[in-house]
Formats: C-alpha cells, structure tokens, sequence
C-alpha cells in the first residue's frame, strides 16, 4: 500500500510499527517492574525497623549500677587517749623491771647453789609411811606459775649438777632420753596412774620399761635444755593427764620442800 504524503511517496512498512509498539511495552513493564521491586524493598526495610523497635521496647530496664552510699556513724575522736597510753607505757615498763629483776636473782642463787659440791646420798632414800621421797635434796627456787611470759608447769630444785635425783613413788619409767626443752627427761608412771616428769638431768641411770622403787636413784642432776644453771625441774601430771601445782602433791605424800 502507497500513501501520498505531501506530495512524497512513502511505502508503510506494519513490521517496524509493530516492533516500535513491543518496544514500547517492554519499557513501560521494565518501569512497572522496577518500581515494584523498589516498593517491595522499602516495605521490607519499613517492616524490620517496625520489628526492632518493637523488641526494643519490650525488653525490660536494666538495673542500675550505680554504687551504693552506706551510713556511717558520726566520727567522735577518742579522748584522753595521750594519757591512757602513758599509763600502758608505765605498767609494762614496771613489769619488764621486775621481770628482769627476779631473773637476775634466780640466776645468782642458782650460780651460787651449782658451784657447791654434790649432796652424797646413798643408791636409795628411805621412803616416808606413805611411801614417797622427795625427789632431790636442794634449794627451791622457781613454782607453778607464770614465769618471763610463759606458764612454768612445774617446779625447780637447783643443786650441784650431778645431785642424785629420787624416783618420788614406786612405778614404770615410760620416757628416758632426750626430749626437747628439758634435754634429757625422765617420765615414770605410778601405780595410781599418776606420771612425774623430771628434767635437765646431765646423767640418765633408767630405761624404759624398768620398774623402779621409791626413792631410788634414778638420774644426775644437770643444766641441759632451756635451763639457766644445774636443777631439777619437776612435773605432777594426776592421771597422766594436765599438770598440776606438785607443792601440795607432795605435801599430800608427807613431803615439804
């Protein structure tokens, strides 16, 4: 078909049209699509940031951390204090004096006693009616008492070293031989289960297991261990058990000291 258009001849062609219309079309649905696609992602974004704020607002409060204030009590200086450590000052310097003092002169007697000559005495003592010996014959010089800041649990008898030393009652020797503190000691059990302990001795004449008589030899008197010159220290334990004052023990079996 032939059109006439101003005055020129144009052949129509309805191939190229219809591909112009196809072309067309395609770009109006690539726009459509394109579009949707857009909406559909901010919708997407819109609803999440709508489920985290939800979230957000559903979890519930921390707890604060701030620090806690605590009520103290109102400050009152102490008073007369300068005065109350002055005195405390005094007392222990007094009681250091007379601590030192009486040391002093207990180590003089004991000095004094050591360098005499040993009592000779027979093998054995004669026992009184109640069956007991003092344990050795010399100065009485410490009791059962606190002593330089520690309880002394028994009591001393300084003599010459080599002073025999009596075995009080009749019993078993259960200790002989070194322990500390005493150096050597002597433990005997009695036939009332009593236990005397005796110590520093510089000779040992028992073992253990032997059965041994009232105011028979039984050691040498000494200065071993934690001693300050030749004694005998002397323990009373009733029952074998705590140490009791042995000056009314003794007393007790006829025995003055």
């Amino acid at each position: 078909m032939e059109v006439n258009e101003l005055g020129r001849h144009h052949k129509f062609n309805p191939s190229q049209s219809a591909r112009g219309r196809i072309a067309l079309v395609a770009v109006a649905t690539g726009a459509v699509s394109t579009a949707g696609a857009g909406g559909a992602a901010a919708a997407q974004h819109s609803h999440a940031d709508s489920v985290d704020y939800s979230l957000a607002n559903d979890a519930e409060a921390l707890p604060s951390s701030s620090p806690q204030i605590l009520a103290i009590s109102e400050f009152k200086p102490a008073t007369g204090i300068e005065d109350q450590l002055g005195k405390a000052v005094k007392y222990a310097s007094e009681r250091a004096k007379a601590a030192e003092a009486a040391k002093a002169a207990l180590l003089a007697q004991t000095a004094e006693i050591s360098s005499a000559a040993p009592i000779e005495e027979g093998s054995a003592a004669v026992a009184n009616a109640l069956g007991a010996v003092k344990p050795a014959i010399g100065a009485f010089t410490s009791g059962f008492e606190l002593r330089w800041g520690t309880f002394h649990k028994g009591i001393d008898i300084a003599n010459a070293e080599g002073t025999p030393i009596k075995a009080v009652l009749d019993g078993t020797v259960i200790d002989s031989g070194p322990a500390s503190g005493f150096g050597q000691w002597i433990r005997i059990r009695h036939d009332d289960g009593t236990v005397t302990v005796y110590g520093h001795m510089s000779t040992l004449a028992v073992s253990v297991g032997e059965r041994v008589a009232a105011g028979q030899t039984i050691a040498g008197m000494g200065s071993l261990g934690f001693s300050t010159g030749s004694h005998l220290h002397f323990e009373v334990h009733p029952a074998g058990g705590d140490a009791i004052d042995p000056v009314p023990w003794l007393a007790a079996h006829g025995i003055t000291l």
